[in-house]
């Protein structure tokens, strides 16, 4: 489905013949993808998958600098153990509001390079047979790379992947998203 999008994105590109990549203004956000997580928590070892999403917005400053913040929702990551011969199902979700720069490097008049860092200001949840176990909340750095295609002045297409530190636990973000500029 991915691939089916670009491939579209790609065809739509080639209609706009002037430099469609944002110079400046306004822009909002949205992106879907995977979050993927294992690590330990409270000695199991969790190896799950989730839907993840992030709805942005910012202030792009010319064609290399943007500012944005944005709800990032990591999704709920699910497994089941047995331990002694009894099923423990652990559960683990996690978002938050992320805070953060995007540099950008302009790789002709349609698509660039990006890369971004910031902050990840996140609550979770953490059950373990429907027993709260714990309900963390911290601010932790992200840093995340990726690449944009420009399909006109004011609409582009972009794929990222994004690693988020939660304290002692790490989730790696692979997402798809759409921009659409105000300018």
């Amino acid at each position: 489905m991915l691939i089916r999008t670009i491939s579209m994105a790609a065809l739509l590109a080639v209609s706009f013949p002037q430099s469609a990549l944002a110079e400046s203004g306004f822009f909002v956000a949205a992106g879907i993808g995977t979050a993927r997580l294992d690590e330990t928590f409270d000695g199991f070892e969790i190896d799950a998958d989730s839907t993840a999403y992030r709805l942005s917005a910012g202030y792009r400053f010319n064609r290399y600098l943007a500012i944005e913040g944005a709800y990032l929702n990591l999704g709920r990551f699910d497994q089941t153990f047995e331990v002694d011969g009894e099923r423990v199902d652990v559960s683990l979700k996690a978002d938050g509001f992320t805070f953060g720069a995007t540099g950008y490097l302009p790789l002709g008049d349609r698509w660039s390079l990006l890369a971004r860092t910031g902050a990840f200001f996140w609550d979770g949840d953490a059950d373990i047979n429907r027993v709260s176990a714990a309900r963390p909340e911290d601010a932790n750095l992200f840093i995340g790379a990726g690449v944009a295609m420009a399909l006109s002045p004011k609409l582009s297409l972009t794929a990222d992947v994004s690693r988020y530190d939660l304290d002692d636990v790490s989730s790696t973000v692979v997402t798809a998203g759409v921009v659409f500029s105000f300018r």
